[in-house]
């Protein structure tokens, strides 16, 4: 992120947390794929309001989300509602896990922002996919974490 990580240090701690969380939260193993989400999908997003200029998505079907709010409710009937607090939660959780990590690696104190909630593909304004990691959740489920820098060190090469 930014200067501090090189981008495949983050690429791998961003996919090992992903991974970790999702199976801990829900019960949900997640491997990686290459098939984006279909149309049915959904996004949480954050942005780093402290210590990083980017921000993340994390890009689902909404099968995939659904799944995960009937694990962390321990309900087989779930609502719109339920899925989008569900999904908040668990970016959220994964979020500081994140946060966690850059602090070890760079010694910056990240803060996110609270997370969004989209039903379909988000992408903020003023930002580009840096990268986007693909997963499979086991049950014909896609999912993407998305990486985010703004347009402007695009231009730059990525550099501050």
């Amino acid at each position: 992120m930014d200067k501090a990580i090189p981008e495949k240090k983050l690429r791998e701690g961003l996919d090992r947390i992903v991974r970790e969380v999702t199976e801990a939260s829900a019960g949900i193993e997640l491997i990686r794929g290459e098939t984006p989400p279909g149309e049915h999908m959904c996004t949480v997003h954050v942005g780093f309001c402290r210590g990083f200029h980017s921000s993340l998505s994390i890009r689902a079907d909404t099968a995939l989300f659904t799944r995960l709010a009937q694990s962390m409710l321990k309900e087989e009937q779930v609502t719109a509602q339920d899925l989008e607090d569900a999904a908040k939660e668990y970016f959220n959780v994964l979020c500081g896990h994140i946060a966690a990590e850059l602090y070890r690696s760079t010694r910056v104190a990240a803060r996110f922002s609270v997370p969004t909630f989209h039903w379909g593909r988000y992408c903020p304004e003023d930002y580009t996919e840096q990268f986007v990691i693909c997963y499979s959740g086991g049950r014909n489920e896609a999912a993407e974490l998305v990486h985010h820098i703004p347009v402007s060190r695009e231009k730059d090469g990525g550099a501050e």
